[in-house]
This record gives structure tokens, C-alpha cells and sequence, in this order.
């Protein structure tokens, strides 16, 4: 079995205008999600994540910590929450990335285990 971090990139925008349809079928797919995971390795931790604009960035520069509101980079995207998972390869774990919403970008990467 292999650990895979699954971060889940959209475009902002704001559910609390989402009908209730959308809504379903969200949570519909995210349920397909975890039931394919739990069928083939399991799911070590997820979470959604508060939008772009209540990060913080950390930073190193000449020497000096430098904080920064928001992300570090200007994008259209952000990384809305993620999921860690265990599943025996990465077949499975892009199998089980094309079940959450279709509006969604994947970036599934293994996580390192350093000895």
C-alpha cells in the first residue's frame, strides 16, 4: 500500500448560493469517493480548507521571517481541502480522484516516509 496526499483545486466561488441539487451531488460524490477508498486501502485524513484569502505565507527572505496575507502565488484556482489516503497504487488513487466533482483539478502526489 501506497499513501497518497490528494489536493483538490477550484475556482472560488460560493456555496451558499449552490442549490440544493448541487449541493447533493457533491456530497454524493465525495461519498463514492470514500466508499472507493475504504474498498480498496483506506482514508487516513481529510479536511476542506478556509479560502485563499485566510492563509498566511511564510517565508525566508535576506535572513528575515516574512509573513504575507493570502497565498503566496496569484492564481484563479485554490486549494480547497484535501485527502490522505492508503491504497495499493497509483491506479486506484486516480480511480478513486475521478469520483469527486467534476469541477475539481486532483494533484495526487505519494507521501514520503523518511527514515
Amino acid at each position: 500500500m501506497t499513501r497518497y496526499l490528494l489536493l483538490i483545486t477550484h475556482e472560488p466561488w460560493d456555496w451558499s448560493t449552490a442549490s440544493e441539487e448541487t449541493r447533493d451531488a457533491f456530497f454524493a460524490q465525495h461519498r463514492a469517493f470514500s466508499e472507493h477508498v475504504a474498498e480498496h486501502g483506506r482514508e487516513i485524513a481529510s479536511a476542506a480548507l478556509g479560502d485563499a484569502d485566510t492563509a498566511t505565507t511564510v517565508r525566508h527572505a535576506d535572513g528575515q521571517l516574512v509573513l504575507t496575507d493570502g497565498p503566496f502565488a496569484e492564481t484563479a484556482e485554490m486549494i480547497g481541502g484535501y485527502y490522505e489516503v492508503e491504497l495499493p497504487d497509483l491506479d486506484a488513487a486516480v480511480a478513486a480522484a475521478a469520483l469527486l466533482p467534476p469541477s475539481y483539478t486532483v494533484e495526487i502526489r505519494p507521501v514520503i516516509t523518511l527514515e
